[in-house]
């Protein structure tokens, strides 16, 4: 996409020159990585500031859930669309528009008053995410042609998602330890600002065709994947087959069908459906979506863990967690010449197993384990998710021709995306709904007496648990009925890991096809 050449020739050639000495592969890199990084630091800032935010707005838990997964629902139900509109008015306008819209949301969240604000303000942000992350990757996929060193970047790019979910524990409980949680956002805003420059500096405008926009296909998409991810979040609160979910699960499955339908006849068509004739591509979606199941939901699992089982601040938890990110951002970072010298079937297989290792050996570990013993642990997870994250998003792109870069990068990232809200929705939902169920055993096994029993279940139902400090049997209830949940969560993390390790070992593709 960039040349070091220019030809003194008709002044519009001479001015795509110049544009074209303007970019800097370096730069485009750098400033991609930064918008990477943003949307996932988003993700683990939330998490981290939860806990304050409950305490703070009164907030119910199965509402609570709603803070992260407002987000990420938007990211997933629009990230697809997003590459299309990428693909029409060029991807780094639109990846610029989606850094204005996280900078916005950050300033919408650091400014609630209520927890309705804070919703609309991660919507926002999740718009943001929306736009980056396709058009990002497609941008980088069409400024590195060359396959083997195309998914060296695209490592280098996963990793620095990698390095996001690191800082964020650690900026949040940073913040949170001198300020009120409305400060943990305004990170968002300082990067985002500093990310638009360098946007502006070094990256050149890609837009592969100016083919016409296809609206039925992307209303259809939207809908498809947003009523199902509404559904899946809502669903841990109503029930699964209440009348709205059953609904919800309805337009979902006929908007889905529309929008095969629509796109195998469309001329121009948002998502190529006929990729998924490929055994491998349709692999490499499902290690996609497990990828971020596991990684975003045993991130959320452990970090409630640490703040309300073992009742650490945020800060001591960011310094925790960055044991398991900073082992998947050193990881990806060699995973790119992993990659090339195995292919893509070993490390995904490989990475899937070793993560349901780690997740089964966590689940083992009671309430009161020390760190000492957890770290190791902490490291395999993060080294696993380096070995699937990195390489399943580098085999989504090798497995199409370069022109369809954005249209891969926008199926990839719309299935991780979809992964991250059933990791953090159905794993957060199993978490409080074990607790809930397991407390009133827990109590009574702690001699709790009746009155005090009704009392904090009906505290933990609304989210009113107050600051006042509880009872020691009270408490140790409470960090074993949070445990119990926890375990729950990684034991099917555990199992869906070895599921879809078989999954990678029998279909994916082992090396880049060729075009």
């Amino acid at each position: 996409m960039t040349t070091s050449t220019t030809e003194p020739t008709a002044p519009g050639s001479a001015a795509r020159a110049r544009a074209s000495v303007r970019g800097s592969r370096p730069v485009t890199l750098i400033a991609m990585c930064l918008g990477a990084m943003i949307t996932f630091l988003q993700i683990t800032a939330t998490v981290s500031a939860l806990t304050t935010i409950q305490r703070d707005l009164r907030v119910d838990p199965t509402t609570l859930i709603w803070i992260p997964s407002a987000y990420t629902l938007v990211v997933a139900s629009v990230v697809l669309s997003a590459a299309t509109l990428g693909n029409r008015y060029g991807r780094k306008r639109m990846f610029g528009a989606g850094v204005s819209a996280m900078i916005v949301g950050g300033v919408v969240v650091a400014s609630a008053p209520t927890v309705g604000w804070v919703i609309a303000g991660q919507l926002v942000a999740g718009l943001g995410g929306a736009l980056i992350l396709p058009n990002s990757l497609a941008i980088l996929g069409a400024t590195f042609t060359d396959p083997h060193r195309r998914t060296e970047v695209i490592t280098a790019w996963s990793a620095a998602s990698g390095i996001g979910l690191a800082v964020g524990p650690l900026i949040a409980g940073t913040l949170l330890r001198h300020y009120q949680w409305h400060s943990v956002y305004l990170s968002t805003v300082v990067l985002g600002v500093a990310t638009l420059v360098i946007a502006a500096i070094g990256v050149t405008e890609s837009r592969p065709s100016a083919a016409r926009l296809d609206v039925p296909g992307l209303l259809l998409g939207t809908i498809a994947i947003a009523a199902a991810v509404y559904a899946m979040i809502q669903g841990g609160r109503d029930g699964y087959t209440s009348p709205v979910m059953t609904a919800a699960w309805v337009v979902s499955a006929l908007a889905l069908v529309g929008f095969v339908l629509v796109e195998l006849r469309a001329t121009a068509p948002m998502l190529d459906v006929r990729l998924f004739r490929s055994a491998s591509f349709s692999a490499v979606m499902v290690v996609a979506a497990v990828s971020l199941f596991g990684f975003t939901g045993v991130a959320i699992l452990l970090v409630l863990f640490h703040e309300r089982a073992q009742a650490l601040s945020p800060l001591d938890t960011g310094w925790r967690m960055l044991v398991l990110f900073g082992t998947y951002v050193l990881v990806a970072f060699g995973a790119g010449r992993v990659i090339r010298r195995t292919g893509f079937k070993a490390p995904l297989t490989l990475g899937l197993v070793l993560g349901a290792v780690a997740s089964f050996a966590l689940a083992a570990q009671g309430p009161t384990a020390s760190f000492g013993h957890r770290w190791p642990l902490f490291a395999l997870f993060g080294a696993a998710g380096a070995l699937v994250v990195a390489p399943a998003t580098a085999a989504a792109l090798a497995s199409v021709a370069p022109a369809q870069a954005g249209m891969a990068s926008g199926a990839v990232n719309a299935a991780r995306q979809v992964g991250s809200v059933l990791g953090s929705s159905l794993l957060g939902t199993l978490l409080t709904t074990t607790m809930v169920t397991d407390l009133p055993d827990r109590l009574a096994a702690h001699q709790v007496g009746e009155p005090m029993r009704d009392a904090v279940r009906a505290a933990v139902a609304t989210g009113a648990t107050g600051d006042q400090p509880l009872p020691d049997p009270v408490r140790a209830a409470l960090a074993e009925a949070l445990t119990a949940g926890v375990q729950a969560g990684l034991r099917v993390n555990g199992v869906v890991f070895l599921v879809t390790a078989v999954l990678a070992l029998t279909l994916v593709r082992n090396r880049p096809h060729q075009h």
